[in-house]
C-alpha cells in the first residue's frame, strides 16, 4: 500500500493547523478510509507517552484519537521541548537523545530529515491516507535551509499542501498573499490551496475576501471555517490558547494554577475546566493567587529548577506556603510535585536550569534528576478512594522521603507519589488522572465540592471531535482537499 498524503501548513502560528488536522482525520475515518496523522517536527512541552513507549506531542496523540488509533511514536518523529529560552530538549522517535540550543539545533536539523522520512514511509506503508501537519509557517524563509517541518519535508515527500489562514488576527488577506510572495517558485507550486479559518458571523461576508486572494494567489479556497466553541472541549497544547474559565455559581469550588514559565502537561486541567461546580482560574505572571482559593494545583514543567526561581520571582511560594498555612490543599503533578518537596538536585542540569535547590518545603521529599527519562503509558487505583485510574509518566526526576509512605496511587505494583500527614498536600507523576470520572468525582469531593456534576470525560472529547467533523465537512469543500492528495514520491536529497 503506498497512501495519498497531503499536508496542512499555516500563515502562522496557532491558526488552528492541529485542529483543522484532526477534523479532517475524523472525516476520513468516518469514510472508511484508513488514515493516519504525522507532524515532521513539533515543538511542545505538552506531550503523550504512546503504548507501546515514547513520547509524541499532544495534539498528535489526539489526532491518531480522531483516527480511531493508540498514539505511536511515528505519527511525531521529531519532538521538541523548550527548557528555556534558547535550548530545547529534541526527542527523536519518542526518546530523548540531546539538549541544544536554539542555534545549533536549526543549523543541524538537515541530519534529523532521514528519521522523519523513516517514520513517513512506513505510514505510507500502512495506510491510505496521511494527513500532516506543518509547524509554524513556510513563509519563515529564514528558516528554510534545512527545513523539515514545512516545504522542506513537501518538497522532498512531494506532497501537495493546503495553507490555512487565521481571519481572526486581521489581515488574512495579506497574509495569505504575502506568503505567495515570499516563497521560491518551487515551493508556491506545492501549494493546492487555502482555508480560511475561525471567521465569526456569516461567512458569506468574506466571499469578496477569498475572490481577492484567489485573484492575486491563482489558488483555489477549500473553504471558511466558522469558529467553532466546540474545539475548546479538545485537549489543549499550547500556552498560548489558555484563559480562564468563568463560573457564575458561588458555591463552586476555587481552584488555581499560576502559569508557570515552562509549564508542561497542562491539558491535565482541561477536565476541571469543563468540571460545573468547579471555578478554575489560571494565573498568569504579575497576578498573586487568590487567596479565597480552595485548592492550588502546580502543573509540570520542563525545567524544574528554572520555575522554582521563576515561582519565586512572581512571589508565588509566599502565595502557596499561606494558602497551605491556612489549610488549603496544594496538588503538585510531576515537576509541580518536585516543586513541593524539601530540595531538587540536578546538578548535571538533566532538566535544564543545573544545580540544587530548596524547594517549596511542603512535602517530606527530595527529588533528584536521572539521565534516564522515564515515558511510561501506566494505570492503577488510587489508595484513598479506590478508584481506578490510567494516565501516563513522563519525567526525569526520582523523588523519595518519608511521605512517599503515603503515596497517592498503587501503578503496576509500586508507589506513586507523597502525601502530607495531614493530608491536604500531595504530589504524583500520574498525568492525566482527571480524566478518568470516578476518581475525578472522588479527588473533587474530599476538596470540598459540593455535589459535583458527574459527567463522561472521554464521550465529551469524542462527542467535540464529531462535532468538529461535521462543522469542518459542512464549510469546506472536502472532496476536493481529499482529491488534492497524491501519492508521496519522496524525492532526492537537496529540495
Amino acid at each position: 500500500m503506498t497512501a495519498r498524503a497531503l499536508m496542512l501548513q499555516g500563515t502562522g502560528s496557532d491558526v488552528g493547523k492541529s485542529v483543522l488536522t484532526a477534523a479532517l482525520v475524523r472525516i476520513a475515518r468516518r469514510r472508511g478510509i484508513a488514515v493516519a496523522p504525522f507532524k515532521p517536527q513539533n515543538m511542545s512541552n505538552n506531550a503523550a507517552a504512546c503504548p507501546n513507549g515514547g513520547e509524541i506531542g499532544r495534539a498528535q496523540a489526539l489526532q491518531a484519537q480522531a483516527a480511531g488509533l493508540a498514539p505511536r511514536v511515528d505519527f511525531n518523529p521529531v519532538l521538541l521541548k523548550p527548557q528555556s529560552d534558547r535550548t530545547s530538549q529534541v526527542v527523536v522517535h519518542g526518546r530523548a537523545v540531546s539538549t541544544r540550543a536554539a542555534a545549533d539545533y536549526i543549523g543541524g536539523r538537515g541530519a534529523l530529515l532521514e528519521p522523519v522520512l523513516e517514520s513517513f514511509r512506513r505510514l505510507t506503508g500502512e495506510f491510505e491516507l496521511i494527513v500532516i501537519e506543518g509547524a509554524g509557517s513556510p513563509a519563515e524563509i529564514n528558516l528554510r535551509r534545512g527545513d523539515i517541518a514545512n516545504m522542506g519535508f513537501a518538497r522532498r515527500a512531494g506532497v501537495p499542501v493546503c495553507l490555512v489562514a487565521d481571519i481572526e488576527r486581521g489581515g488574512v488577506i495579506a497574509s495569505l498573499v504575502g506568503t505567495q510572495a515570499v516563497l521560491d517558485a518551487g515551493d508556491a507550486a506545492m501549494i493546492a490551496g487555502f482555508i480560511v479559518n475561525k471567521f465569526r458571523g456569516d461567512p458569506r461576508l468574506f466571499d469578496a475576501g477569498v475572490d481577492a486572494i484567489v485573484a492575486r494567489t491563482g489558488w483555489r479556497s477549500f473553504g471558511v471555517v466558522p469558529w467553532l466553541p466546540a474545539a475548546a472541549r479538545l485537549p489543549a497544547e499550547d500556552a498560548v490558547g489558555i484563559a480562564p474559565a468563568v463560573r457564575t455559581d458561588g458555591d463552586a469550588l476555587r481552584i488555581a494554577a499560576p502559569m508557570l514559565s515552562r509549564m508542561a502537561n497542562f491539558d491535565d486541567a482541561d477536565p476541571l475546566r469543563q468540571q460545573r461546580g468547579v471555578a478554575f482560574d489560571w494565573i498568569p505572571p504579575e497576578r498573586p493567587i487568590p487567596r479565597e482559593c480552595d485548592v492550588v494545583l502546580l502543573f509540570g514543567t520542563k525545567s524544574t529548577l528554572g520555575d522554582l526561581a521563576y515561582l519565586r520571582e512572581q512571589g508565588w511560594d509566599h502565595d502557596i506556603l499561606a494558602h497551605a498555612r491556612g489549610g488549603g490543599r496544594v496538588l503538585g503533578i510531576c515537576g509541580g510535585f518536585q516543586l513541593l518537596g524539601r530540595r531538587i538536585h540536578d546538578p548535571a542540569g538533566i532538566d535544564g536550569t543545573g544545580g540544587s535547590a530548596q524547594g517549596l518545603g511542603l512535602l517530606d521529599v527530595e527529588t533528584t534528576m536521572l539521565p534516564e527519562k522515564t515515558v511510561r503509558a501506566v494505570a492503577g487505583v488510587c489508595f484513598e478512594s479506590g478508584a481506578p485510574v490510567s494516565g501516563y509518566e513522563i519525567h526525569a526526576g526520582e523523588t523519595r522521603g518519608p511521605d512517599c509512605e503515603r503515596a497517592v496511587f498503587e501503578i503496576g505494583g509500586r508507589r506513586d507519589g507523597a502525601v502530607s500527614a495531614d493530608g491536604r498536600i500531595a504530589g504524583t507523576y500520574l498525568h492525566g488522572m482527571f480524566a478518568n470520572d470516578a476518581f475525578r468525582d472522588a479527588w473533587l469531593r474530599r476538596a470540598g465540592a459540593k455535589s459535583p456534576h458527574e459527567y463522561d470525560y472521554a464521550a465529551s472529547v469524542e462527542a467535540a471531535l464529531e462535532a468538529l467533523a461535521e462543522h469542518v465537512e459542512h464549510a469546506v469543500d472536502v472532496d476536493a482537499l481529499l482529491a488534492a492528495a497524491r501519492p508521496a514520491t519522496l524525492a532526492h536529497a537537496g529540495t
